[in-house]
């Protein structure tokens, strides 16, 4: 009983006493059903013999023509056969002859004007259709006794085993239901103890009976999802770390140098020391940015907007960016294709897909930005694709093109923060849309964007 616990062993005796209310009830029914069984039986019983009685003295009348000189034996024996005292009676009730059968215990004799005791059975003595006289067996009280108590001994034995059949499998169900939870709970404790390898095993998930399986699956599902999301949080502190690391590196030797004297301030100089500024607020500002979305803090004031007529915008507004990029620019957003968005988000989103391609594209590279109506699931939505003929991703760096301060192994050569594309997944994902990527390395890149449709 230790080794089950609290609920364990609560669950035990609620098993038990459910048993053991069960086998009472089922026993009682038993004894009930048997009793009544056993009166029938006897009754029938007694009326047969009690008609064979009166059967034999009907002919020892026919034979002797009257009672005089009846001859009664075969009646009195058929009821010492029955263990039964006889009495024959004539037509007016007098006795004409009784005897004892051995199971009688001593009854008094029954005669005229005696009373019938429960245990007695008469039948009438009938010849040529009238009734001649009639046949009182009386048997006695413990004919059935015999019987009930059998019944009783078996009933008890029966009741016994299904208790212990009944603790039994009582015992293996509880076992069987609380030892998954203590695994888990072990588990658990262990997790929140720091160990974060802690986890439910195969070998238990397996074992553990439907639903507790699959509470099992869920902590060690739970389990990763934490591990990951502290990863996660200690890759962001270093990685912001070493974003912001090399601006104020920057901005602390060319302040300390112009402190000592060892250069003379210059608009080069300062310059210079102005875009590490500006580099450190742009990151700053992404992570505040970012981290507003992700923490909901971001208000979105929806309306049905035109997603071309934005697209539209949004390039015109990045044209003279990418022209300077040496990149050419096509926009295939002609007619209206409406969402229920904040107008704004979307700007902003669309903005960090063009900038990301006029970061990442080479001289001469192509630049498509379309927008088209589809449908998902029946439902109409919005498609808004961004497709360049750029150096493209690596396969094993595409999963991970959307997670923050994530850069790849061209971050040397390429400026940026690594929130663009974070903060574009946040903005759809706030909307309700989604977003994927596909590259073919040296051929270019494709992001696409899809937002449930909206009438206008």
């Amino acid at each position: 009983m230790t080794g089950l616990g609290s609920i364990g062993r609560r669950l035990l005796l609620a098993f038990v006493l459910v048993a053991v209310s069960s086998v009472l009830v089922q026993s009682g029914a038993a004894l009930i059903g048997v009793d009544r069984g056993v009166q029938v039986a006897l009754q029938d019983d007694r009326a047969r013999i009690a008609a064979s009685a009166a059967s034999a003295g009907a002919e020892a009348y026919r034979q002797a023509d009257g009672w005089e000189a009846a001859d009664l034996s075969r009646v009195l024996a058929i009821g010492a056969a029955a263990s039964a005292r006889v009495t024959v009676l004539d037509a007016s009730g007098a006795t004409l002859q009784e005897g004892a059968g051995s199971g009688s215990g001593g009854m008094g004799g029954l005669g005229q004007g005696s009373g019938m005791g429960q245990n007695a059975v008469t039948a009438s003595i009938v010849v040529d259709a009238v009734e001649v006289g009639e046949v009182r067996l009386s048997f006695g009280g413990n004919s059935a006794s015999g019987v009930r108590n059998v019944a009783w001994t078996w009933i008890a034995v029966a009741a016994v085993v299904a208790l212990a059949l009944a603790f039994a499998a009582s015992w293996l169900v509880t076992r069987r239901l609380v030892r998954p939870i203590r695994t888990l709970t072990d588990a658990a404790r262990s997790f929140t103890a720091g160990d974060r390898q802690s986890r439910v095993t195969p070998r238990a998930v397996s074992r553990a009976p439907g639903e507790l399986g699959e509470l099992a699956v869920a902590f060690n599902g739970m389990a990763d999802s934490v591990v990951r999301s502290e990863h996660d949080r200690r890759t962001l502190t270093a990685d912001v770390a070493h974003e912001l690391r090399t601006p104020l590196a920057a901005l602390q030797a060319g302040l300390e140098e112009l402190r000592d004297g060892l250069v003379d301030p210059t608009p080069e100089g300062l310059a210079g020391l102005h875009d590490q500024s500006l580099r450190l607020g742009r990151v700053v500002a992404d992570l505040a940015e970012l981290s507003a979305v992700e923490t909901a803090e971001m208000s979105l004031r929806l309306a049905s907007v035109d997603l071309a007529q934005i697209a539209r915008q949004e390039s015109d507004l990045h044209e003279p960016e990418l022209r300077a990029a040496e990149l050419r620019v096509s926009v295939d957003a002609v007619e209206a294709v409406w969402v229920r968005a904040d107008a704004d988000r979307l700007h902003q989103a669309i903005g960090n897909l063009l900038a990301n391609a006029a970061r990442y594209c080479r001289p001469g590279d192509t630049v498509v930005l379309s927008v088209s109506a589809g449908a998902a699931d029946g439902r109409p939505d919005a498609v808004l694709t961004v497709t360049d003929s750029g150096p493209g991703i690596a396969v094993d760096e595409l999963p991970h093109i959307f997670e923050r301060l994530w850069r790849g192994r061209s971050a040397r050569q390429v400026t940026g923060s690594g929130i663009g594309l974070a903060l574009v997944r946040e903005i759809v994902t706030r909307h309700g849309g989604t977003i994927g990527a596909t590259s073919v390395l040296g051929e270019g890149t494709t992001i696409t964007v899809r937002l449930p449709g909206a009438p206008q």
